[in-house]
């Protein structure tokens, strides 16, 4: 994992006003000003933006949105675009999380278009996959996350893939405190990896795959110490600075341990 530094994203989700995101950056300063060289990213909701990316400025966190429209502009009420995104200061975008997919009846076909969309206008999409719990039992595991990688990065030139993140999700994981095992995670990306291998070649050999899904301050050493994990995606822990303010010290001690193999 030399080769591929750690990044640990926050996914804030529907949580924190601006003056409460700004508190919540405040505090983590404090505990963890400088993570490097693991990448941190703070993924606030779209009101807090402006807040938080004035709260981070000249630290070495990066900001990202939690979702955006393909569209650069239009008649889309209660969308967001990549140049506004840009425009506040965000570098990462996530883009198809399972509560997009499931709640908000988001596709394939829309998923790749706002993967495009975030390449076209310099912003690193985060692209998450998983499988949920019906389709694990049934043994459906690798054939649902290869159609939504396959088919979340159709017609992505090779160039391009150094701006990419990919992130399993089991949606049986997420937020139900149920988390994969590591060695759970570790089957999902070999199959990713060899899918991003297969289509890209050596280009598909850098790209990170993150673990998200119940991430803790608890577990989190488990999985950023797996095989093929690159980092993680973080939900209801990133709300609390020391949670994520550890996580992002495991981040960093699982990429010196790398290094020292």
């Amino acid at each position: 994992m030399a080769a591929r530094p750690p990044l640990i994203a926050g996914n804030w989700k529907m949580h924190k006003t601006a003056s409460e995101g700004v508190a919540v950056v405040r505090e983590l300063l404090a505990l963890a000003a400088d993570p490097s060289p693991v990448e941190a990213v703070l993924a606030p909701p779209f009101t807090a933006l402006a807040a938080v990316s004035q709260a981070i400025a000249g630290s070495p966190y990066a900001l990202a949105a939690q979702n955006m429209h393909w569209e650069d502009h239009g008649a889309f009420t209660g969308e967001i675009s990549a140049p506004m995104l840009t425009d506040l200061g965000c570098r990462y975008v996530i883009i198809g999380h399972s509560e997009r997919r499931r709640l908000f009846g988001e596709d394939d076909r829309m998923i790749n278009n706002k993967v495009r969309a975030a390449l076209r206008h310099d912003l690193r999409p985060i692209l998450c996959v998983g499988e949920t719990l019906a389709e694990r039992d049934c043994g459906s595991m690798n054939a649902v996350i290869t159609r939504q990688l396959t088919n979340g990065l159709a017609g992505i030139e090779p160039t391009a893939l150094g701006h990419l993140t990919i992130a399993y999700e089991p949606v049986w994981a997420i937020g139900t405190g149920q988390a994969a095992t590591p060695a759970q995670a570790t089957d999902a990306h070999r199959t990713l990896r060899q899918l991003l291998m297969d289509t890209w070649a050596d280009a598909g050999r850098a790209v990170r795959i993150l673990y998200g899904g119940s991430v803790t301050a608890e577990n989190a050493a488990g999985f950023l110490g797996a095989a093929e994990v690159s980092g993680a995606l973080v939900g209801g822990a990133c709300l609390d600075p020391k949670s994520f303010a550890k996580i992002l010290r495991f981040a960093k001690d699982s990429l010196a341990s790398h290094q020292g193999a």
